[in-house]
């Protein structure tokens, strides 16, 4: 049996190569890893000896020849290949170890060149791994270094591989080929070219949008059903997920999430992670029905919790604090669907022993202080399909802080009312347009959320706050766009907020402003919308 390893990343590439050895397989290498394999004192055949021919070019040119791919194609159940290969003097290559040019790696380093991003393609690898992974029946293709083991084991206990082993190697190739390709359609399309700026310096502008869409995601798992149960779904992530988003978390009991968990429970996380205080969320289809800050995970779920106890009735709960045992007893009195938070005390874990169907997600905060949005844990980028198309934007991670906030009323708010108006303005950002919030104390008071008409999302939030015995006199209210006429504004004084925070822009902001200075309510703009469809 003859191996053919030719790799970027050498992880474990030796102590591979070494139990290859000792199974009597004879090894095969090129450049770095053949001389890495010699200073180990392994006995290693150059591929330039061969082939009988050198690498050149800088070593572009070195596998692309008929004695490796000739190797790699040949059918063994056929004569005339196997033919072919006596008398041209072909070895066959039972085994092939590649991992390609960290071409990804290099151009999300900053001040990448434009030369160094081409340097970087890629071309005999792929080419010998896409020959493997055709000819999987009879070749075993090995891309990625957590696949050393599995291969190890079979050919140690049998001799061989296995027709299903090298079968999902071979389907392990071909996706991590298509990933490579697409990273370099998605960075090459991207590219704004300038003849005059060209040099091996050149590091090239680049767009937000490339000229193609090569997203990449990997299955995580299949769903029981979709939104609704005559529909089929199933759970994709990123290649590399950012650190504290929801695909990263852990299950530590319950039933298998289904889709509309999955959707619902990223709302929560998504709005709860936003705060820096201590913070529960409680979502109820992808709407936010209950938000509030507290001292503690405790504190901050009652004071959740009481903007509306029927929404809350099978729920998604979100924190972001660890959830001890207090926390957990008295969420544990309520019917929720799912629970997530950064970690669960041992005392929090056992009360929900007794609750076997919540769903508990355990997942890590992004770390404070990242520069970028996947730094951070939020997507650079959503995307929404529609017939035979996709829509791309960035994503709303605009954040809003006191200097950006122009008070347009004769009143002015109070440093109290300042900080519930950012609370506000923070949870309208997830509530589903037209979005009318309600909050006093940092906690919300009445949701209006997802209505045609932002006089009705008014009227609703103000109907759930009765129905939750909760007064709004003294209230602050965000709405996520600009009131097109007064008679918003009234809507919401009339049920008793002070103070108003909306984006402005509205041809009608005057005849707002003055409704406001005749109610006697303070009103701040905060320059941006944040509708959510």
């Amino acid at each position: 049996m003859n191996a053919l390893l030719s790799v970027s990343d050498k992880t474990g590439i030796v102590e591979f190569a070494q139990a290859l050895h000792a199974l009597g397989i004879k090894l095969l290498s090129t450049g770095g890893t053949a001389k890495l394999l010699a200073d180990k004192g392994l006995p290693v055949t150059e591929v330039a000896e061969v082939t009988q021919f050198p690498e050149m070019l800088d070593g572009r040119v070195k596998t692309l020849h008929p004695k490796v791919h000739g190797g790699l194609l040949a059918r063994r159940e056929l004569p005339e290949h196997m033919a072919a290969l006596k008398e041209h003097g072909i070895d066959t290559i039972d085994l092939l170890v590649v991992n390609l040019y960290p071409f990804e790696a290099t151009v999300a380093k900053a001040g990448c060149t434009l030369a160094d991003a081409i340097e970087n393609i890629d071309i005999g690898g792929p080419a010998m791994v896409r020959s493997a992974a055709k000819n999987w029946k009879d070749v075993g293709v090995i891309t990625s270094a957590d696949q050393y083991e599995a291969v190890l084991a079979e050919l140690k206990a049998g001799g061989k591989l296995s027709d299903k082993l090298r079968f999902s190697l071979s389907v392990a190739a071909f996706n991590r080929i298509a990933q490579y390709d697409g990273a370099i359609s998605d960075y090459l399309s991207s590219v704004t070219f300038e003849e005059e700026k060209l040099s091996e310096t050149y590091v090239p502008t680049r767009t937000q949008f490339p000229g193609q869409s090569n997203g990449i995601f990997t299955k995580v798992q299949d769903l029981r059903y979709g939104e609704n149960s005559h529909q089929q779904a199933a759970l994709y992530r990123d290649l590399y997920p950012a650190p504290g988003s929801l695909v990263t978390g852990v299950q530590l009991q319950g039933k298998e999430l289904s889709y509309n968990n999955i959707a619902d429970a990223d709302a929560a996380w998504e709005c709860v992670k936003s705060f820096d205080a201590a913070a529960c969320v409680i979502v109820k289809h992808a709407n936010p029905c209950g938000v509030a800050v507290g001292l503690d995970a405790l504190s901050a779920y009652s004071k959740a919790f009481q903007t509306d106890p029927t929404s809350a009735f099978g729920g998604i709960i979100a924190f972001n604090r660890v959830v001890d045992g207090p926390a957990a007893q008295q969420v544990s009195k309520q019917f929720v669907e799912v629970l997530m938070a950064p970690d669960f005390t041992a005392e929090a874990l056992e009360i929900f022993k007794a609750k076997a169907n919540v769903r508990l997600l355990k997942i890590a905060l992004p770390a404070h202080g990242g520069k970028t949005d996947w730094e951070r844990g939020r997507n650079a980028m959503d995307a929404k399909r529609i017939g035979s198309g996709l829509l791309l934007q960035t994503a709303d991670n605009h954040e809003l802080s006191l200097i950006d906030l122009k008070v347009v009323t004769q009143k002015q708010p109070t440093l109290e009312e300042m900080e519930d108006l950012l609370f506000a303005w923070k949870v309208a950002k997830y509530v589903k347009s037209n979005a009318i919030v309600f909050c006093k104390g940092g906690m919300t008071m009445g949701v209006g959320a997802g209505q045609m008409s932002r006089l009705d999302s008014a009227r609703i939030a103000s109907i759930k706050a009765g129905h939750a015995g909760l007064t709004l006199q003294g209230t602050v209210v965000a709405s996520d766009a600009f009131f097109p006429f007064r008679d918003g504004l009234d809507v919401v004084v009339d049920a008793g907020a002070t103070c108003v925070i909306q984006p402005g822009g509205s041809m009608r902001d005057n005849e707002v402003i003055d409704a406001a200075n005749e109610r006697g309510v303070a009103m701040v703009f905060s320059g941006v919308r944040h509708f959510r469809h």
